[in-house]
Protein backbone atom coordinates (compact mmCIF):
# COMPACT_ATOMS: atom_id res chain seq x y z
CA UNK A 1 0.00 0.00 0.00
CA UNK A 2 1.49 3.17 -1.21
CA UNK A 3 2.09 5.81 1.76
CA UNK A 4 0.00 8.87 2.36
CA UNK A 5 1.29 11.98 1.63
CA UNK A 6 1.64 14.54 4.67
CA UNK A 7 -0.23 17.87 3.75
CA UNK A 8 2.65 20.79 3.54
CA UNK A 9 1.99 23.03 6.06
CA UNK A 10 3.22 26.87 6.28
CA UNK A 11 6.06 27.86 9.27
CA UNK A 12 4.41 28.84 12.12
CA UNK A 13 5.93 32.22 12.25
CA UNK A 14 4.75 32.54 8.91
CA UNK A 15 1.24 32.43 9.60
CA UNK A 16 1.29 34.08 12.82
CA UNK A 17 2.62 37.17 11.13
CA UNK A 18 -0.03 37.11 8.92
CA UNK A 19 -2.58 36.99 10.94
CA UNK A 20 -1.30 39.43 13.50
CA UNK A 21 -1.06 42.40 10.54
CA UNK A 22 -4.59 41.77 9.64
CA UNK A 23 -6.07 41.71 13.58
CA UNK A 24 -4.05 44.71 14.14
CA UNK A 25 -4.75 46.35 11.65
CA UNK A 26 -8.28 45.31 11.48
CA UNK A 27 -8.41 46.62 15.12
CA UNK A 28 -6.86 49.93 14.09
CA UNK A 29 -9.12 50.83 11.49
CA UNK A 30 -12.56 49.84 13.69
CA UNK A 31 -11.49 52.70 15.85
CA UNK A 32 -12.98 54.71 12.87
CA UNK A 33 -16.57 53.03 13.73
CA UNK A 34 -18.87 55.97 14.99
CA UNK A 35 -16.13 58.52 13.76
CA UNK A 36 -15.50 58.55 9.75
CA UNK A 37 -16.04 61.78 7.82
CA UNK A 38 -18.75 60.81 6.39
CA UNK A 39 -21.55 58.13 7.27
CA UNK A 40 -20.06 55.75 3.81
CA UNK A 41 -16.72 55.60 4.77
CA UNK A 42 -17.44 54.87 8.27
CA UNK A 43 -19.55 51.79 6.84
CA UNK A 44 -16.88 51.17 4.42
CA UNK A 45 -13.73 51.12 7.16
CA UNK A 46 -16.47 49.12 9.26
CA UNK A 47 -16.41 46.47 6.70
CA UNK A 48 -12.81 46.46 5.63
CA UNK A 49 -12.06 45.78 8.90
CA UNK A 50 -14.04 42.84 9.64
CA UNK A 51 -12.68 41.45 6.09
CA UNK A 52 -9.25 42.00 7.77
CA UNK A 53 -10.36 40.16 11.04
CA UNK A 54 -12.30 37.62 9.12
CA UNK A 55 -8.63 37.03 7.41
CA UNK A 56 -6.90 36.91 10.61
CA UNK A 57 -9.31 33.90 12.31
CA UNK A 58 -8.83 31.78 9.11
CA UNK A 59 -5.20 31.97 9.45
CA UNK A 60 -4.97 31.49 13.71
CA UNK A 61 -7.23 28.30 12.86
CA UNK A 62 -4.94 27.47 10.48
CA UNK A 63 -1.62 28.25 12.83
CA UNK A 64 -3.44 26.74 16.02
CA UNK A 65 -3.72 23.37 14.16
CA UNK A 66 -0.08 23.61 13.20
CA UNK A 67 0.98 24.97 16.39
CA UNK A 68 -1.07 22.41 18.45
CA UNK A 69 -0.58 21.90 22.33
CA UNK A 70 -4.35 22.99 22.92
CA UNK A 71 -3.80 26.09 20.44
CA UNK A 72 -7.01 27.85 19.39
CA UNK A 73 -8.35 30.93 17.45
CA UNK A 74 -8.50 32.64 20.39
CA UNK A 75 -5.35 31.94 22.30
CA UNK A 76 -3.08 33.05 19.67
CA UNK A 77 -5.25 36.08 19.37
CA UNK A 78 -6.19 37.26 23.00
CA UNK A 79 -3.41 35.30 25.29
CA UNK A 80 -0.26 35.99 23.75
CA UNK A 81 1.43 39.95 24.66
CA UNK A 82 2.99 42.21 22.78
CA UNK A 83 6.61 40.45 22.18
CA UNK A 84 4.76 38.03 20.72
CA UNK A 85 2.67 39.36 18.25
CA UNK A 86 5.03 39.56 14.57
CA UNK A 87 2.93 42.35 12.87
CA UNK A 88 4.45 45.16 11.04
CA UNK A 89 4.86 48.13 13.27
CA UNK A 90 3.36 50.42 10.17
CA UNK A 91 -0.06 48.78 11.19
CA UNK A 92 0.03 49.15 14.99
CA UNK A 93 0.74 53.13 14.54
CA UNK A 94 -2.25 55.21 15.68
CA UNK A 95 -3.99 57.62 13.57
CA UNK A 96 -2.42 61.04 14.81
CA UNK A 97 -0.37 63.26 12.78
CA UNK A 98 0.90 66.77 13.81
CA UNK A 99 -2.39 67.97 12.45
CA UNK A 100 -5.00 65.88 14.32
CA UNK A 101 -5.10 63.57 16.96
CA UNK A 102 -7.55 61.18 14.16
CA UNK A 103 -6.16 61.75 10.73
CA UNK A 104 -7.92 60.55 8.08
CA UNK A 105 -5.30 61.04 5.51
CA UNK A 106 -2.74 58.99 7.54
CA UNK A 107 -5.31 55.91 7.84
CA UNK A 108 -5.45 55.90 4.27
CA UNK A 109 -2.16 56.44 3.08
CA UNK A 110 -1.36 53.43 5.35
CA UNK A 111 -4.47 51.50 4.13
CA UNK A 112 -2.85 52.36 0.56
CA UNK A 113 0.70 51.01 1.49
CA UNK A 114 -0.29 47.88 2.66
CA UNK A 115 -3.27 47.01 0.80
CA UNK A 116 -0.44 47.71 -2.03
CA UNK A 117 1.42 44.97 -0.87
CA UNK A 118 -0.65 42.16 0.01
CA UNK A 119 -2.48 42.60 -3.15
CA UNK A 120 1.28 41.21 -4.41
CA UNK A 121 1.39 38.97 -1.52
CA UNK A 122 -1.52 37.65 -1.10
CA UNK A 123 -1.65 37.00 -5.08
CA UNK A 124 2.03 34.89 -4.30
CA UNK A 125 0.45 32.76 -1.78
CA UNK A 126 -1.95 31.71 -3.97
CA UNK A 127 0.72 29.05 -5.34
CA UNK A 128 1.76 28.01 -1.42
CA UNK A 129 2.58 24.29 -1.09
CA UNK A 130 0.04 24.58 1.47
CA UNK A 131 -3.02 24.18 0.53
CA UNK A 132 -4.67 25.80 3.01
CA UNK A 133 -2.80 29.13 3.08
CA UNK A 134 -3.21 29.21 -0.61
CA UNK A 135 -6.99 29.28 -0.08
CA UNK A 136 -6.94 31.85 2.29
CA UNK A 137 -4.94 33.92 -0.14
CA UNK A 138 -7.55 33.08 -2.83
CA UNK A 139 -10.06 34.56 -0.29
CA UNK A 140 -8.47 37.30 1.18
CA UNK A 141 -7.04 38.33 -2.17
CA UNK A 142 -10.54 39.36 -3.66
CA UNK A 143 -10.85 41.27 -0.13
CA UNK A 144 -7.52 43.05 -0.54
CA UNK A 145 -7.88 44.06 -4.18
CA UNK A 146 -11.27 46.23 -2.73
CA UNK A 147 -8.98 47.77 -0.07
CA UNK A 148 -6.44 48.70 -2.73
CA UNK A 149 -9.02 50.39 -4.89
CA UNK A 150 -10.76 51.89 -2.41
CA UNK A 151 -7.26 53.71 -0.60
CA UNK A 152 -6.11 54.34 -3.70
CA UNK A 153 -8.92 56.44 -4.75
CA UNK A 154 -9.15 58.48 -1.72
CA UNK A 155 -5.37 58.72 -1.80
CA UNK A 156 -6.12 60.39 -5.43
CA UNK A 157 -9.21 62.56 -3.91
CA UNK A 158 -7.04 63.74 -1.03
CA UNK A 159 -3.98 64.52 -3.20
CA UNK A 160 -5.43 66.02 -5.95
CA UNK A 161 -7.88 67.75 -3.81
CA UNK A 162 -7.28 70.86 -1.51
CA UNK A 163 -4.05 71.95 -0.57
CA UNK A 164 -5.02 71.21 2.76
CA UNK A 165 -5.97 67.77 2.27
CA UNK A 166 -3.18 67.67 -0.40
CA UNK A 167 -0.95 68.95 2.47
CA UNK A 168 -1.77 66.15 5.03
CA UNK A 169 -1.53 63.25 3.06
CA UNK A 170 2.06 64.05 1.59
CA UNK A 171 2.78 65.02 5.59
CA UNK A 172 1.32 61.68 6.38
CA UNK A 173 3.37 60.05 3.25
CA UNK A 174 6.45 61.68 4.52
CA UNK A 175 5.72 59.94 8.36
CA UNK A 176 4.84 56.42 7.22
CA UNK A 177 7.01 55.33 4.39
CA UNK A 178 10.15 54.66 5.84
CA UNK A 179 7.98 52.06 8.02
CA UNK A 180 7.60 50.04 4.52
CA UNK A 181 11.62 49.30 4.40
CA UNK A 182 10.31 46.21 6.84
CA UNK A 183 8.33 45.19 4.43
CA UNK A 184 11.37 44.19 2.02
CA UNK A 185 12.96 41.83 4.95
CA UNK A 186 13.25 38.56 4.27
CA UNK A 187 11.01 38.96 0.67
CA UNK A 188 11.64 38.20 -2.55
CA UNK A 189 13.21 41.78 -4.54
CA UNK A 190 10.45 40.73 -7.25
CA UNK A 191 7.42 42.00 -5.11
CA UNK A 192 9.24 44.97 -4.51
CA UNK A 193 9.73 46.36 -7.35
CA UNK A 194 5.80 45.69 -8.65
CA UNK A 195 5.23 47.21 -5.63
CA UNK A 196 7.21 50.49 -6.45
CA UNK A 197 5.60 50.60 -9.53
CA UNK A 198 1.78 50.48 -8.22
CA UNK A 199 2.62 53.20 -5.62
CA UNK A 200 4.56 55.87 -7.55
CA UNK A 201 2.07 55.22 -10.04
CA UNK A 202 -0.93 56.46 -7.57
CA UNK A 203 1.59 59.03 -6.50
CA UNK A 204 1.72 60.70 -9.69
CA UNK A 205 -2.07 60.38 -10.67
CA UNK A 206 -2.21 62.18 -6.76
CA UNK A 207 0.21 64.86 -7.23
CA UNK A 208 2.01 63.48 -4.27
CA UNK A 209 6.32 63.16 -4.02
CA UNK A 210 7.57 60.51 -2.86
CA UNK A 211 10.00 61.04 -0.19
CA UNK A 212 13.59 59.82 -0.06
CA UNK A 213 13.95 56.96 1.86
CA UNK A 214 16.67 58.60 4.25
CA UNK A 215 19.02 55.92 6.75
CA UNK A 216 16.89 55.40 9.96
CA UNK A 217 16.96 52.73 11.69
CA UNK A 218 14.38 49.71 10.41
CA UNK A 219 11.53 48.73 12.21
CA UNK A 220 11.22 45.11 13.74
CA UNK A 221 7.84 44.54 14.63
CA UNK A 222 8.08 41.17 12.65
CA UNK A 223 10.89 40.26 14.99
CA UNK A 224 8.53 41.13 18.22
CA UNK A 225 10.40 44.62 18.94
CA UNK A 226 7.11 47.01 18.79
CA UNK A 227 6.48 50.72 19.21
CA UNK A 228 4.75 52.03 22.42
CA UNK A 229 1.21 52.13 20.89
CA UNK A 230 1.04 48.49 20.06
CA UNK A 231 0.66 47.36 23.84
CA UNK A 232 -2.17 49.71 24.63
CA UNK A 233 -3.93 48.54 21.26
CA UNK A 234 -3.56 45.06 22.91
CA UNK A 235 -5.26 45.98 26.38
CA UNK A 236 -8.42 47.58 24.93
CA UNK A 237 -9.09 44.31 22.85
CA UNK A 238 -7.93 41.43 24.85
CA UNK A 239 -9.44 42.99 28.26
CA UNK A 240 -12.82 40.80 28.12
CA UNK A 241 -10.74 37.70 27.15
CA UNK A 242 -8.88 38.18 29.87
CA UNK A 243 -11.01 38.88 32.44
CA UNK A 244 -12.91 36.05 31.40
CA UNK A 245 -10.65 33.31 30.71
CA UNK A 246 -12.96 29.92 30.55
CA UNK A 247 -15.52 31.80 28.16
CA UNK A 248 -15.47 30.85 24.69
CA UNK A 249 -15.39 33.86 22.12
Amino acid sequence: MDAVATPVQAPLEQLLHLADNALVLGQRNAEWCGNGPVLEEDIALANMSLDLIGQARMLYQHAATVKGDGATEDSLAYFRDAADFRNFTLLELPHASAASERDYAVTIVRNFLYSTFMLLQWEALQKSPDAQLAGIAGKSLKEVAYHFRHSRDWLIRLGDGTAESHDRTQAALNQLLPYTAEFWNGEAPTLRVHWDELVNDALNEASLSRPPLLQAALPHGKAGQHSEHLAPLLAEMQSLARAHPAALW
